[in-house]
């Protein structure tokens, strides 16, 4: 089943939100240090509610750590970028894929996009009627959601138990 990744997240409660959908559905959630909070902070604790027993949270202190752990285990890594070429609607997601996401205030630098696979995008509407042509990216939790989801409807992973 593909694995949540977090690039040095910085509000708890997003991180506290995707432990929330991993817990849902099952995935293991990678954090990439350093976190913009405590693990044991209480805006992320409350986020996630009372799901935190059920999350399979994985640390590492830094990119080479999880990349030498990705490499062990193997699989795809996927970046979500809003500089992404290519639609997640779009892509072929496997059961062996590492799904990235970057920090809230950058996304992922250009060095770690560079080790990517694939890099990602959530299709988002632009209008002439917003400043700078509309919205640039979702917030972390909600762009999680939408991505691990469309990967599970793929691998025929969304039936109920």
């Amino acid at each position: 089943m593909p694995q949540v990744v977090l690039y040095q997240p910085q509000i708890p409660p997003n991180t506290g939100n995707v432990a929330r959908t991993c817990a849902a559905t099952g995935q293991e959630l990678h954090l990439v240090e350093p976190l913009g909070f405590e693990i044991s902070d209480r805006h992320l604790r409350r986020a996630g509610l009372d799901y935190w027993p059920w999350v399979r949270l994985h640390r590492h202190g830094n990119w080479q750590s999880f990349q030498a752990e990705r490499q062990r285990r193997g699989g795809r890594l996927v970046a979500l970028s809003a500089h992404g070429r290519s639609s997640y609607i779009r892509f072929a997601f496997a059961a062996d894929d590492w799904l990235l996401f970057g920090r809230e205030s950058e996304g992922l630098p250009a060095a770690v996009l560079a080790e990517a696979d694939s890099c990602l995008t959530i299709p988002m509407a632009r209008s002439r009627h917003h400043p700078g042509g509309g919205v640039r990216s979702l917030n972390l939790a909600s762009a999680t959601a939408v991505v691990v989801y469309e990967a599970l409807r793929q691998l025929g992973e969304l039936e109920p138990s």
